[in-house]
């Protein structure tokens, strides 16, 4: 039984990865251009305003650059935003929330979204756990939709 856990485990582990460098990744199965279509199709289901959807690999070629394919898509809801920016203001400089879908070298896609933890620690967000936790369970869910 332990075993098939473990199993079990090791399997999702490669989906959902926490780094210590401030972002909340989710590998996906597909390729950049899908998992930003299913990310914005989402977020705009949750009634999320998308500002804007930048295609970087785009933008380098304009520039007689080569880049692996690279978008962001800039979202947000002023509902939570603003409930950050009462915590502290200064918040509003990583506000409205962006995702990052990139292909690695190994052609490997992967979403990414800062890391509300990181957020709080930022902007000592300390009278915001509740907002964070909501957030971060939001993300994962988010993050792990578009990617699947």
């Amino acid at each position: 039984m332990y075993k098939f856990l473990w199993v079990i485990t090791l399997m999702c582990v490669p989906t959902l990865s926490w780094a210590n460098d401030g972002l909340l990744k989710f590998k996906s199965v597909y390729d950049v251009s899908t998992t930003a279509d299913k990310l914005e199709h989402l977020l705009q289901a949750k009634g999320m305003t998308i500002f804007n959807r930048i295609n970087h690999a785009d933008g380098a070629k304009q520039v007689g650059k080569i880049l692996r394919p690279t978008e962001t898509i800039i979202f947000g809801n002023p509902k939570v935003g603003t409930l950050l920016m009462k915590c502290n203001q200064e918040a509003a400089i990583d506000l409205p929330q962006k995702a990052l879908i990139w292909q690695d070298a190994q052609h490997h896609v992967w979403l990414a979204f800062n890391q509300p933890q990181y957020l709080k620690q930022r902007h000592q967000l300390k009278a915001c756990d509740l907002v964070i936790q909501n957030i971060t369970k939001a993300l994962t869910a988010l993050g792990k939709a578009a990617t699947r």
